[in-house]
């Protein structure tokens, strides 16, 4: 779910910026998306993420490196275009479920290759970092969601 909070977090602010001014919020955008692709990138070019690990943290680190791209892609497009169509929101939704599945296997894989931590320590490290981060971003949303759901229903007001 991290990446669906990254683009979630790109549109909401990009909102306080004036219509004609939301281009410079694309300079703020690549910042973000160099923080959050270049340690990834740089990772998996490193020697020591190529050897053996009991887990695909290797291959893991690759679905989050094209999910980075895509949130990327997403963030732009949401903070340029006013109003966003249905069919974006439907599949920014649909890439929030991916985004969550691949926190998911990130979790597991990562509960289950302490081993890694000596053979791989880079790859180990920074498959807990995206762990932490879509176990916060997931978090959020689910608190998010529990405060959607009982905030009364406007239908019923007098």
């Amino acid at each position: 779910m991290f990446h669906y909070m990254l683009v979630f977090m790109a549109y909401h602010s990009s909102r306080w910026i004036p219509r004609n001014q939301r281009l410079k919020f694309q300079i703020v955008n690549a910042v973000f998306v160099a923080l959050v692709l270049g340690p990834q990138l740089y990772v998996i070019s490193r020697p020591k993420s190529s050897r053996f690990c009991s887990q695909p943290l290797l291959n893991n680190l690759s679905a989050s490196i094209a999910l980075s791209f895509i949130a990327s892609g997403f963030s732009v497009t949401f903070t340029l275009i006013d109003p966003v169509p249905q069919s974006f929101w439907a599949s920014y939704h649909f890439f929030g479920l991916v985004s969550c599945g691949q926190g998911l296997c990130t979790a597991i894989l990562t509960l289950t290759a302490a081993a890694c931590a000596k053979i791989t320590p880079e790859l180990y490290y920074t498959s807990v970092i995206l762990t932490v981060m879509s176990t916060f971003s997931a978090g959020f949303f689910g608190v998010r969601g529990g405060l959607w759901l009982a905030k009364p229903s406007r239908n019923n007001e007098h």
